[in-house]
């Protein structure tokens, strides 16, 4: 009888944003894949779980997968869980999940925490439609990248590294104009959760005065709310 992989989010800041399902999944497989044993052994050990860990990042993925579907499919029940939120979100999990569709393995999402939505809603910008864009490119494509969302209507939802939110900003408000509205939220559910909102040009001077630190989502208005906010 086949087996199962369950992809299980877990909290992206305060170890408590875990569902019941998500601690009894954990405590119930055979074995949790995770990008790093020492990370996740800590959430393990906060909730009191003891199970074993297995290494699954994108340096390994490639290498382990076959085995890993192989011992899926012999009947074993296993957890994806990446260091925080929903895997395969701009985590690991994607080869997994296709590898298993194709070898005809159950799989099962739960639902649970990811930075995207929060930030989104707390934004204050149009939720009805929105895009998700992951992490821009770091060099090669990035111009390219911004080029194309230059008449995106709908609402802009991306994560971006501390390093280079800056950079971000300044591309960002050469491309949509400096009087386009954005947010910059900063550890979602972690104890210095903060929401930056202005212009681009607002918030890259704030930016550029005092560094944004942590795990950052930037938020951007659509060109069709901004059109709505420039009618008399």
């Amino acid at each position: 009888m086949g087996g199962k992989i369950s992809l299980v989010p877990t909290p992206i800041g305060n170890l408590d944003d875990v569902t019941i399902r998500a601690i009894n999944t954990l405590r119930e497989v055979d074995c949790i894949l995770c990008e790093d044993t020492r990370h996740t052994g800590k959430l393990l050990s906060h909730h009191g779980i003891s199970n074993r860990l297995q290494s699954f990042h994108q340096h390994n993925e490639h290498k382990v997968l076959d085995r890993i579907v192989s011992e899926i499919s012999a009947g074993k029940h296993y957890a994806l869980v990446s260091d925080a939120g929903t895997p395969g979100i701009s985590d690991p999990g994607y080869l997994l999940v296709r590898s298993c569709i194709d070898s005809g393995v159950k799989v099962e999402v739960l639902p649970g925490a990811t930075a995207l939505i929060p930030a989104l809603v707390g934004s204050g910008f149009s939720s009805e439609k929105y895009i998700y864009l992951g992490f821009p490119p770091q060099k090669k494509g990035r111009q390219t990248f911004w080029t194309t969302l230059a008449d995106e209507p709908k609402t802009m939802v991306l994560y971006e590294s501390p390093h280079r939110i800056l950079k971000a900003l300044n591309e960002a408000k050469s491309t949509f104009g400096e009087d386009r509205l954005a947010c910059v939220v900063r550890e979602i559910s972690k104890l210095h959760e903060t929401y930056h909102r202005g212009t681009l040009l607002e918030l890259a001077m704030e930016c550029e005065a005092s560094p944004y630190k942590g795990e950052i989502v930037l938020v951007i208005e659509g060109q069709s709310q901004y059109d709505k906010r420039q009618k008399p």
